[in-house]
């Protein structure tokens, strides 16, 4: 190349051309010496003529810069050079300066760099020929060219891409000018999606005067947006399509998107319908209820669902994507083509709320990936009564949490119902070629205040004076159409009138929708309606499959090098497999695991390090030393067990609890058939996902009657550790459990975690199971289990003490304070002689037959209730009436605690060890001694995560 080639051809251009666009988006994207010299250029750029742009901004010379010569370009016109550069700016700034805003309250934000005057240039320069990509013809048509592409009614953001997926974009954007071709029934269909979405608002505005309905009016682009997504995604092969939204428009969607029945919604409306009359069943507002129904699209049938919502803003979005991954595990799409997720947002709250950020964090990892979703932001420019950007969010977009994410924005008029299924098209085909999250920003207006009954005008009397004025998106689009032949003068009319006599008679307004008892496309949870938690499922195992399985967990591959900590442990194992020695916790739960596998069942495990697992018990993932390849280091033991066993996924999430609680939870709601199991690094990690656990685990089945069978693991137990890391928060379980809801247990050794594992699979009883697991407890002794105990019995709610006969004094427990008991008691049999220990394993639902069978075996004895927690925590409150119940005649009954505290536990060992001694000498029935507090201290130790 000689020093006459202009830089921007060649070899160099491609590159070149990169680095610019990447400064442009951001100047950190580039080396300091490249962000120093275009520094330097576009300086030169704002202060020279064209003759000076030539000569700054193309003739770069033979100077060094970033250790490579760039060669001088020499006979290019100032025009062309313009173009390019013009191009370059409209790509990466023309969204600013978009036309998406139906209020004009703000105006549009000039930018510099898209306009002439920026590069120098004059009106000769503006009427030479130029040619670059999809563009020719005068530099002042490719102007207006430029303009209509990146400045209309669609603001595109896809410049931070990668070179590939930005390349794709200006493929489909610039030769169409930023527009789709629509044939007239394309068009045509397009208004009947509007005017159902206003008919139906206007409908229920002028017969349900004030009821709350969060009206879509405004917005109603969005259902013919819905629409052509759902259509055109049948084309793609999608089969199945998840749809996640909070109360904006919701209704609107189910009537004219899911084709529920008007009928069945003024019914509601009128307070005479509802779910059930089963007392059990509580319901919810309209607009939180869930649908689901099969649609027929251009490429087959499809099943659609809209997944129920509290009113917790983007807190669906995560339960969403955990759906999406079970019915794409169920089908086995591993290209995840064939399920499709999409989220609805606010505008206010997308910006607002973490679990956003959280989502998106997780849209790309192995364990949690559903192949992108599409994410339509229905930005009504008014999160409830804010408005003003300088209140509203840091950024400039709402949606600028994306780029956390790597996806695209297409900001969009939602006046311009044609650029809105543009925007539709293009973020449907994205996602199914690069299987990544796309965004649409559907800029609207909310005609009615956050509710019907609230008057905007209060707080927002310039926006509101604007929106008065406004006719409608209908009505724009309908003269659009008559303007160009599309309809007939008055047919627009007759088509409001067409749909309104629809919804009078109350029959759906969907003609695509499949009416199915049970969509063949769905999964079927019949089999888990109508069950009883005290249904018996066997459990147990043969013994020889228990060797046999338990052997491979030992084994890892030729060559494989584990870590010699990891080494001692499958060593371990290996004996407990052959019954030469018990197993601990670890080898219980990672047995219930394989056995579940090699019966067909699923199991999903995750948590942040739940590999391993936090105190080192599990070792499920195994991680070669010798490896060189980061990529093919991990071995799963679980995944070798036999050729016809079911999937495994053993996870370590990112450090989010409550999206990836979320996302378990709609995990479980999708998969019946599947061990889906979550766990918190410490037990009180949980209180980040409290929502998930009080709107959806607790009371999902009260309100939608959706069933799950969530498994929560929650480290408990007092250890010394100190606030954070000692309480689970037990009580808050219990609080929560009511009508047969849930299950909480405090499982005490190695066999009942296992026959509880197994018991939440094979039982057909699909509640969520809240398990308090231990940590000095999974290397205690106390708590291991023959292999014969695995091989016989079930989970016991309830183990009584067979050691004593008719005892003085009965002391119940759970967890690990048990075995503190049993042995301060067998330390000083003469002085604690006649007292009888029993472990209460299940707390809710309450085993009060099985409780009562136990305590009648001591009557008259003094009956005492020991927790390690404070008083006014732990269980002691919530089963107080259950356990008096239980009491047999002559029986009294008192309770063992740490004192009431604000705290879940003390923060000095030392502290810890006293309460400690002194929770069990109360227990007893006798006064603490030093002996007793020294006891505690090596149990501190034990509760550390082991190296």
């Amino acid at each position: 190349m000689t020093q006459s080639q202009t830089i921007m051809s060649g070899g160099n251009a491609a590159f070149i051309e990169g680095l610019y666009e990447a400064y442009l988006a951001d100047p950190r994207n580039v080396d300091p010496q490249w962000r120093a010299y275009f520094d330097e250029l576009r300086g030169e750029v704002r202060e020279t003529a064209h003759s000076a742009v030539q000569q700054a901004f193309y003739q770069l010379g033979t100077q060094r810069r970033g250790g490579m010569v760039v060669p001088v370009p020499q006979g290019v016109s100032g025009a062309q050079q313009a173009a390019g550069a013009l191009i370059t700016a409209y790509r990466v700034y023309g969204h600013i300066s978009a036309r998406t805003n139906p209020l004009r309250m703000r105006g549009l934000p000039v930018v510099p760099e898209l306009t002439p005057q920026f590069y120098g240039l004059s009106e000769a320069d503006l009427n030479e020929y130029v040619q670059e990509g999809a563009f020719s013809g005068t530099l002042r048509d490719v102007i207006a060219e430029l303009q209509e592409t990146y400045c209309g009614s669609i603001g595109f953001e896809f410049n931070y891409l990668p070179a590939n997926e930005r390349k794709w974009f200006q493929e489909r954007i610039e030769p169409t000018r930023g527009r789709g071709p629509y044939s007239p029934e394309e068009r045509r269909r397009f208004l009947q999606k509007l005017n159902a979405a206003e008919g139906l608002e206007r409908y229920l505005h002028i017969k349900y005067v004030g009821q709350k309905r969060f009206s879509l009016e405004g917005s109603e682009s969005f259902i013919p947006l819905l629409d052509r997504i759902i259509q055109q995604a049948g084309k793609f092969g999608v089969k199945e399509t998840v749809i996640g939204m909070a109360h904006r428009g919701r209704l609107n969607v189910l009537v004219n998107i899911f084709g529920k029945k008007p009928s069945d919604l003024f019914a509601e409306f009128e307070g005479k319908k509802k779910l059930s009359d089963n007392p059990d069943i509580a319901g919810d507002v309209k607009y939180h209820m869930g649908f689901s129904s099969d649609v027929r699209t251009p490429g087959g049938p499809m099943h659609l669902a809209l997944a129920f919502n509290p009113s917790h803003l983007e807190i669906v979005s995560p339960v969403v994507h955990g759906s999406v991954r079970a019915r794409q595990d169920r089908r086995g799409d591993t290209g995840r083509k064939q399920v499709l997720p999409i989220t609805i947002h606010g505008d206010a709250a997308v910006s607002g709320q973490g679990v956003v950020m959280e989502t998106l964090n997780l849209s790309r990892l192995r364990g949690f990936t559903t192949g992108g979703a599409v994410r339509i932001v229905i930005n009504n420019q008014i999160g409830f009564t804010v408005s003003d950007p300088r209140d509203t969010r840091s950024s400039r977009y709402c949606t600028d949490v994306a780029k956390i994410a790597n996806a695209p924005v297409l900001h969009v008029n939602g006046d311009d119902p044609e650029a809105v299924a543009f925007c539709g098209d293009l973020a449907l085909e994205y996602r199914q070629t690069f299987g990544k999250d796309v965004f649409i920003d559907l800029i609207s207006f909310r005609r009615h205040g956050h509710n019907e009954a609230d008057d905007p005008t209060m707080t927002q009397p310039i926006m509101y004076r604007e929106i008065k004025g406004h006719p409608g998106t209908r009505a724009l689009y309908a003269q659009q159409l008559e303007q160009a032949g599309v309809l007939k003068p008055g047919e627009a009319d007759a088509l409001v009138e067409r749909y309104r006599d629809k919804l009078d008679a109350g029959d759906a307004v969907v003609e695509e929708i499949e009416n199915r008892e049970q969509s063949a496309l769905a999964a079927d949870w019949s089999k888990y309606v109508h069950t009883h938690w005290t249904e018996e499922t066997p459990t147990a195992v043969p013994q020889a499959e228990l060797t046999e399985l338990g052997l491979k967990l030992a084994e890892v591959p030729q060559g494989f090098q584990p870590h010699r900590g990891v080494k001692r442990v499958l060593d371990a194992r290996r004996a407990m497999a052959k019954g030469e020695q018990p197993l601990d916790w670890g080898m219980g739960e990672m047995l219930a695991y394989a056995t579940l596998l090699v019966e067909g069942f699923n199991v999903r495990l995750d948590g942040q390090d739940s590999g391993r697992g936090t105190f080192v018990h599990r070792h499920a993932v195994l991680h070669d030393q010798s490896a060189q390849d980061p990529q093919n280091e991990e071995y799963v033991s679980l995944a070798h067990l036999s050729p016809d066993q079911g999937r495994v996924e053993i996870v370590d999430s990112t450090l989010s609890e409550e999206a990836v609680l979320a996302f378990e939870y709609g995990y479980s709601t999708s998969e019946p058939k599947a061990l889906v199991a979550w766990e918190a690094q410490f037990g009180d990690f949980a209180n980040g996902a409290q929502a998930v656990i009080d709107q959806f685990l607790s009371a999902g089945e009260s309100k939608w009657q959706r069933l799950s069978g969530l498994t929560m693991l929650l480290p408990h137990g007092y250890e010394g550790a100190g606030p954070e890391h000692s309480s689970a928060r037990l009580e808050r379980y219990l609080q929560l459990s009511a009508q047969k809801n849930m299950q909480v247990v405090v499982p005490s050794s190695a066999a009942q975690i296992f026959h509880l594992l197994r018991r939440q699979v094979l039982r057909p009883y699909r509640k969520p199971l809240i398990v308090m697991t231990p940590k000095s407890l999974l290397r205690n002794k106390l708590a291991m289990s023959p292999l014969s105990e695995l091989a016989e019995g079930r989970f016991q709610e309830v183990i009584g003490d067979d050691t004593v006969r008719e005892a003085r004094r009965v002391v119940i427990s759970s967890g690990k304070l048990h075995w503190e008991l049993f042995e301060a008691r067998d330390a000083d049999k003469e002085g604690r002689a006649g007292t009888a220990l029993i472990r209460l394993e299940q707390l809710y639902p309450f085993p009060a037959e099985a409780l009562r069978a136990e305590l009648a075996k001591s009557p008259g004895a003094q009956v005492v209730w020991a927790q390690e927690e404070p008083e006014n925590q732990g269980a002691w409150l919530m089963i107080r009436e259950d356990l008096e119940q239980a009491l047999a005649p002559g029986q009294t009954l008192t309770h063992a605690s740490r004192p009431r505290s604000a705290s879940t536990a003390v923060g000095y060992a030392s502290v810890h060890a006293l309460e400690q001694a002194q929770v069990i000498a109360a227990a007893l029935g006798e006064p603490v001694t030093r002996k007793d507090v020294k006891a505690q201290v090596p149990l501190i130790e034990e509760a550390k995560p082991q190296a």
